[in-house]
């Protein structure tokens, strides 16, 4: 296999990683020596200094995150897609959640007037909510409540940073 190869190889498996991978972990994925993975890393990090990608590394873990001089960019890009990526039903169900939370998908109907199994399956796929035990009801249904990757894709440091709820007048 080209040294070429193996930077593919390892850019590909950097790209698709949810954590940072050790070398290591990118050695037994690869076959290859540790040192020889090392060695394409140096090699893969030099040729992504042309891009808006770079390599980072710390305590022998790899990620391939964006370039610095990007991040402005990078930024308005994903505020953008964060507001138009969720339906309407989605932040609906977002917002009950947030601020109603956590909360059973019986409740969750009840509030929307329409069934939410859907809405709740794609919100837990996207990571933005997360169960949140059982309720002490009979039946002990699933509590819902948003996840800390809601608060990333919305910006928030807590939910205490929502605007306040306003009730609907009857």
């Amino acid at each position: 296999m080209t040294q070429n190869k193996l930077a593919r190889e390892l850019g590909a498996l950097l790209f698709v990683a949810n954590e940072p991978l050790s070398t290591e972990q990118l050695a037994t994925f690869t076959g290859h020596d540790t040192k020889v993975v090392e060695s394409t890393l140096t090699e893969l990090s030099q040729t992504l200094g042309h891009t808006g990608i770079q390599l980072t590394q710390l305590h022998g873990h790899y990620r391939l995150v964006t370039a610095p001089d990007t991040d402005k960019l990078v930024r308005q890009y994903l505020e953008a897609e964060s507001r138009s990526d969720l339906s309407k039903a989605a932040l609906e169900t977002l917002a009950i959640i947030a601020y109603r939370g956590p909360i059973t998908r019986a409740a969750l109907d009840e509030i929307r007037g329409v069934a939410s199994d859907t809405m709740l399956r794609n919100l837990l796929q996207r990571g933005l909510i997360a169960e949140h035990g059982t309720a002490k009801q009979p039946g002990r249904p699933m509590l819902y409540a948003v996840s800390h990757s809601f608060l990333q894709h919305f910006g928030l440091s807590s939910l205490g940073e929502l605007p306040p709820l306003e009730e609907a007048e009857a």
